[in-house]
């Protein structure tokens, strides 16, 4: 990074006593620039996409949008430095990740080791994030813990769809398809990290590329030789794998 530029950072909570300490943390810094103030999370969405902040300190625990779902918006090329009130299991997935955070009531001394830790990033004397940001949220959230939505952003703007209103989800390259009352929507996470997050006893995978919302299924169909198909309520046909079609068989069939 260019030493004469300045860090634009940016600063989300939605507390305003918790956003000026922050605030006047880094305004003793010459070389930081706050582009950018959120009390929630759909405004964290939309300046983050619009401004493109270096850095960005983002609270947790927050109304409407949570900073683990902010997280999962971001694009590449944005640190983050984590603000939280609870030391739990947040915390350790963000240190095994190499992502700082900092626990509220935020003191000067730990808040000025967060920020250097963030210009060595931004330097490059430390590696960025290598897990993209979906992975990373997937990754800090407990085994028995499932999702009860998935925000997907489509520029600014933020969509969120209930897990009861998935249908199902194929996944292409580095993104998922998600499929939720007859439109598709893409979002940059791997399957197999997104199928952690769902409930095993509402969501099945069942082919490489897909999961299906099992409530969806009307039947199966034999597909060929040797292989079937699921056709949903809404009229949709997924393939279905030999261990896939065992699985959901066994489940119809209860």
């Amino acid at each position: 990074m260019n030493v004469e530029r300045k860090i634009r950072a940016a600063v989300v909570d939605d507390e305003e006593l918790a956003r000026q300490v922050l605030c006047e943390y880094l305004a003793a810094h010459a070389d930081i620039e706050v582009i950018s103030e959120c009390a929630n999370g759909f405004e964290a969405v939309k300046a983050i996409a619009e401004k493109k902040p270096d850095l960005v300190f983002l609270d947790i625990q927050m109304p409407k949008l949570d900073g683990f779902e902010v997280l999962e918006l971001l694009g590449p090329g944005t640190e983050v430095v984590f603000v939280t009130a609870y030391d739990n299991y947040a915390i350790r997935a963000f240190e095994v990740h190499a992502v700082d955070y900092l626990l509220k009531p935020v003191g000067a001394e730990r808040f000025e080791a967060a920020l250097e830790r963030a210009r060595e990033r931004l330097s490059g004397k430390l590696p960025h994030q290598a897990l993209p940001a979906a992975e990373l949220a997937a990754a800090a959230r407990p085994p028995s813990q499932y999702v009860e939505r998935i925000p997907v952003r489509d520029g600014t703007r933020v969509f969120i769809i209930p897990i009861s209103k998935l249908d199902y989800a194929e996944a292409q390259d580095d993104y998922v398809a998600l499929v939720s009352e007859g439109k598709k929507h893409l979002k940059q996470q791997t399957i197999s990290s997104l199928e952690a997050g769902l409930d095993p006893s509402r969501f099945m995978r069942i082919h490489r590329s897909y999961i299906v919302n099992v409530e969806r299924v009307a039947r199966l169909e034999p597909y060929g030789k040797d292989s079937h198909i699921a056709v949903l309520t809404n009229g949709a046909q997924l393939p279905v794998s030999k261990s896939g079609y065992a699985r959901l068989r066994a489940f119809l069939d209860r």
